[in-house]
């Protein structure tokens, strides 16, 4: 399985710590609104295929394999939200890419709020798929140990066992388990456990940071009804309660369920799109 990539040229963004791959649209076009596609933790870009597919000749599309993920490795695993936040915008910047719809899964949701509050003039949407609030006030205090101390129980599972249990967990269809599969046999055991563990400390201390997180452009949040990952489904609720946000119910799919149902998400994506991009 591979990303369409018929119309998305594929380049390298250097750092200190190691280089950032993405593909973006040959040809920005500067009156169309850009999706800033942000796959979740220890998965790549594949995750947001069928996406790509369906749009790559509608909007600007930007999509990346994360620091540490796909190809964008080897990767030193010394960075923070805000850092991984920072290099995002200085390749988006670098491309010309502004009118930025921000479609982020999971922790890609999580650096989606992380650029909306360092950047907030740069965002003209946010699509959360899957993820959960940045806000302090979401997260009791042992949630947020458990994000920190992830890694050593994750050391303790069999690699066979935790392929199995982590493709399986994360969506209900066929082809999602399998595209999730396929990410996680690119790493090795040792690989994927530390960066699962990295990612699940960066996201704590995020957290603690006790930013505002305040979204001033239009939201809107999906979740499926089999999210098993964590505490998804009540943190969208309390989500959606409290600050208003509209919230669509992905009815069967799992965490990943832009993969379990792909036309029903890309329908909202579209709709979405629609109404933050027309003139008022």
């Amino acid at each position: 399985m591979t990303l369409n990539l018929n119309e998305m040229i594929a380049k390298t963004h250097t750092t200190p710590l190691g280089n950032i791959h993405y593909w973006v649209s040959g040809s920005i076009k500067p009156e169309l609104p850009t999706l800033v596609l942000l796959p979740g933790l220890t998965a790549d870009h594949k995750l947001f295929d069928k996406q790509v597919e369906t749009f790559e000749d509608r909007f600007n599309l930007f999509v990346w394999d994360a620091p540490g993920h796909g190809a964008s490795r080897p990767f030193n695993l010394s960075f923070d939200m805000k850092q991984k936040t920072v290099w995002l915008n200085e390749i988006l910047q670098k491309e010309g890419i502004s009118k930025v719809v921000f479609i982020g899964q999971s922790m890609g949701g999580y650096v989606s709020q992380m650029y909306a509050e360092l950047f907030p003039e740069r965002v003209a949407g946010f699509i959360s798929i899957d993820s959960a609030p940045l806000q302090r006030k979401y997260l009791s205090k042992a949630e947020i140990w458990m994000l920190k101390h992830c890694e050593p129980m994750y050391i303790m599972f069999p690699w066979k066992l935790l392929i199995e249990t982590g493709s399986k967990g994360v969506a209900t269809s066929q082809y999602g388990q399998d595209l999730m599969r396929e990410m996680m046999l690119s790493y090795d055991k040792e690989s994927y456990v530390r960066l699962a563990g990295h990612g699940y400390r960066m996201l704590a201390e995020a957290v603690e940071l006790n930013l505002p997180y305040k979204l001033s452009c239009p939201v809107l949040l999906i979740c499926g009804t089999k999210d098993k990952a964590g505490s998804s489904k009540r943190y969208n609720k309390a989500w959606s309660n409290a600050e208003g946000y509209r919230l669509e119910w992905i009815e069967g799919a799992g965490h990943n369920s832009n993969t379990d149902l792909p036309e029903q998400i890309n329908k909202l994506i579209e709709n979405f799109i629609l109404e933050v991009t027309t003139d008022k």
